[in-house]
């Protein structure tokens, strides 16, 4: 009988150590401090509030490079 290749003896030790990630998996998930519903939505709320605030100021910001260029370019032609 041939011996294993140490690739053939890898794979083997691969799949016997599945079950043993998958429990530390588990163990290492019950020790997680999930967030409540409510501290959920209330940060989802603020993420929102926040994009919406930034998008404006960046939009604020491009308008008035936008009109600074066109200002410019009316100066050269």
């Amino acid at each position: 009988m041939a011996a294993r290749s140490t690739e053939e003896q890898g794979l083997g030790g691969a799949v016997r150590a599945i079950p043993e990630f998958v429990n530390q998996v588990k163990a290492e998930t019950a020790r997680v401090a999930w967030p409540t519903r409510r501290e959920t939505l209330t940060t989802a709320v603020m993420v929102v509030v926040m994009t919406t605030i930034l998008a404006l100021f960046f939009f604020g910001v491009d308008q008035v490079f936008n009109l600074i260029v066109k200002y410019l370019l009316s100066l050269i032609g």
